[in-house]
């Protein structure tokens, strides 16, 4: 394939590492085969594909979590002189200078802020750490993703977005010369991810090379230098900058053309399913708030980080105390979130990795479980029904692999995510509550989950969801509800928002 020329002006991109004919097999199976590609210092070369692309398989042999199967990795000096890398663990990439930041965050929560950044590399003095030097050190790290916490903050205090940027300035501080991004944003609002996507537009100016992996395609074509595409393990493009646009990178990684969704009409005389009334939740004592979701309509949920949309759910689904009155079906929502998932209220978390999976148990138990709380008789456990609905939503969903007995954990990302959904779809809910549906998944598992969504809401059942991402909130919501500081700004019929309009009030503008 073409080189792709060096940017007008820079005299940085120069090959740094070099993969050639890279693969990797489990019992024989190959979950990647013959990647071949250079990353640069001063580009950022962006890596995409669907969820179980081999995405996570790449970026764990360039990180040295697992060795290669097949395939040369080189180390390539200022001179042009190639120098073949084991990569057998991650001390051995680090020594390269590669550092990786996890798409699922792995934070010390019982550590602050500075003593995560510099786990294990802790600035000493004989014997006894330099806390002066790791609160400076760590709060000029953190001063440059743009992220204003004090050093000695506790890291199980953090929200989500907080610690991806932790993460990233723990990354920084290791003065690593190749930055691996798994998803740095999928956890961020557009403001947040606009920050680290300077951030990243620094870097690569510095002469850092990075390797970038999202399935924000935006993101993708306004950063990447370069594009590579993989799917089903396999290489099938790597394009150059003034080759990319959105359709060519989707057909690339799905090997077909993803059609708009038909327009949904609802009836004029549906019923109110989700009655909220001066709903006030424990973070926004301040506001109370009211809105209503009919049968079979799908609501969003928009706004920035901290507007009060996870609380709302979570209120709702019984996961943490509020005031104010819910109900379902005219029946008041009481108890706590167990009781409410068998009055028919189920929740997709914002972290499955936390709150929404057993990451150590099978794809089968994670995805019968609700059913089977639902189906259990006399204590005894209907074991052919369980087989017959964990099968049965391992096709719905289109799990990879389809292989029940198998960790949860060794899943994709995109993958995790459908066996939450899938679990909540199996009990078919009344109302279906969801915490960024799509986080972290590729564009055509996105497509997939929200048929999904769009036809369980097509049975009757009601649907919130909160997303942080403008583009899907257009995309699957009927009517859209904008949140700002606990507070319901505005409301719009699909049909007649408009992402500037949305901001405008996500950031407290008047209606």
């Amino acid at each position: 394939m073409a080189e792709l020329p060096v940017r007008e002006g820079s005299v940085l991109a120069r090959t740094v590492l070099r993969v050639t004919g890279i693969g990797r097999r489990y019992a024989g199976i190959p979950a990647l085969t013959g990647v071949t590609m250079d990353v640069r210092a001063g580009e950022v070369l962006a890596v995409v594909g669907e969820n179980g692309a081999g995405k996570s398989t790449l970026l764990k042999i360039l990180s040295g979590v697992i060795a290669p199967s097949d395939g040369v990795i080189e180390q390539v000096d200022a001179n042009g002189t190639s120098v073949p890398l084991q990569m057998e663990n991650v001390r051995e990439a680090a020594r390269a200078g590669i550092a990786l930041v996890h798409q699922e965050l792995n934070l010390a929560e019982n550590l602050d802020v500075a003593g995560s950044i510099f786990l294990g590399r802790e600035p000493a003095r004989f014997g006894f750490l330099k806390r002066a030097t790791m609160m400076r050190e760590a709060r000029e790290w953190l001063h440059r993703v743009g992220l204003n916490v004090d050093p000695s903050t506790q890291c199980e205090s953090l929200s989500i977005a907080q610690r991806q940027l932790v993460e990233i300035a723990k990354a920084l501080s290791t003065q690593a010369k190749i930055l691996i991004l798994d998803e740095p944003t999928s956890s961020l609002s557009a403001r947040e991810a606009a920050r680290l996507l300077a951030i990243v537009k620094v870097l690569r100016a510095s002469g850092v090379a990075i390797v970038f992996v999202s399935h924000h395609l935006d993101e993708v074509l306004e950063i990447a230098d370069r594009v590579l595409v993989l799917r089903d393990g396999q290489q099938t493009g790597i394009l150059n900058r003034d080759a990319c646009d959105r359709a060519t990178i989707e057909r690339l990684m799905v090997g077909r053309e993803i059609a708009a969704p038909a327009a949904r009409v609802l009836p004029v005389d549906a019923q109110v399913r989700l009655q909220v009334q001066s709903l006030q939740t424990v973070h926004h004592r301040r506001h109370r708030i009211s809105f209503e979701v009919r049968a079979g309509e799908i609501v969003g949920l928009a706004g920035l980080v901290g507007a009060g949309r996870t609380e709302v759910l979570e209120a709702i689904a019984g996961v943490t105390s509020s005031a104010g009155h819910a109900s379902l079906d005219g029946i008041a929502l009481t108890g706590n979130a167990s009781q409410r998932v068998c009055e028919g209220v189920a929740l997709v978390p914002e972290d499955r990795a936390r709150n929404g999976l057993f990451l150590q148990d099978s794809v089968s138990m994670n995805l019968s479980l609700a059913w089977i709380g639902q189906h259990r008789q006399r204590g005894l456990v209907n074991r052919q029904g369980e087989r017959a609905i964990v099968n049965h939503m391992i096709s719905r969903m289109r799990v990879q692999p389809p292989a029940p007995a198998r960790r949860v954990q060794t899943l994709s990302g995109g993958n995790q995510q459908k066996s939450v959904i899938g679990r909540c779809l199996a009990v078919n809910p009344k109302l279906l509550l969801l915490d960024e549906p799509t986080r972290g998944v590729d564009v055509g598992a996105r497509a997939e989950i929200h048929a999904e969504v769009r036809r369980l809401a097509d049975t009757g059942s009601a649907v919130l969801f909160a997303s942080s991402e403008l583009e899907e909130v257009l995309m699957l919501a009927d009517r859209i509800l904008v949140m700002h500081e606990g507070r319901i700004l505005g409301e719009f019929a699909a049909r007649d928002a408009t992402e500037v309009a949305i901001m405008h009030l996500a950031t407290g503008g008047t209606a």
